[in-house]
Parts: structure tokens; sequence; C-alpha cells
């Protein structure tokens, strides 16, 4: 089983979160990526761009930040973390 966790933050408090689970077979990178857009379809958000310092953060941590930067339209959160918690 695979989960993903997403929390929104604004002033270092957590607005909302969400775990996403997915048992398929895919390949890590694509549960990454649909677990992505169903975090931002469930929090009504723009997917995000995956920048060099994402990516590098998320490589290192398995967890990772998506401010302002990551996004074309302007959010009203301070960012988006996300984070793996399982993996098979």
């Amino acid at each position: 089983m695979f989960r993903l966790w997403a929390k929104e933050f604004k002033d270092n408090r957590m607005l909302m979160d969400t775990v996403i689970e997915d048992s398929s077979d895919d390949t890590r990178t694509h549960k990454i990526f649909h677990a992505l857009e169903e975090v931002c379809l469930r929090f009504d958000l723009s997917k995000p761009i995956w920048l060099d310092a994402t990516v590098s953060d998320f490589k290192r941590h398995n967890k990772t930040r998506f401010s302002q930067d990551n996004f074309i339209e302007e959010i009203p959160f301070d960012y988006l973390e996300i984070q793996v918690i399982e993996e098979d």
C-alpha cells in the first residue's frame, strides 16, 4: 500500500489535510503524481510545478513543500506539504 499525506498550512497552522491511498501496480513516480492530482482535486487547487528544489527535497526526505512559487494562481495559504507515509 502506498499512502501520501498532504497538508495545507497558513501562519504555521494546519488548515486541512488528507491521506491518499494507492494500491495499484503503478510505479512510485506515477503513484506520487496521481496522489498529488487527487490532493489538488480535493483541495480545489491547480497542480503545482515541480521546481528543482522541490524535487531535491522530495528525493532526500520523501517530503516536500509547494509554496506560491510552485503555483501559477494565487494560493490562500503559505504552503502545501506532501509526505510519503507508507510504501510497499
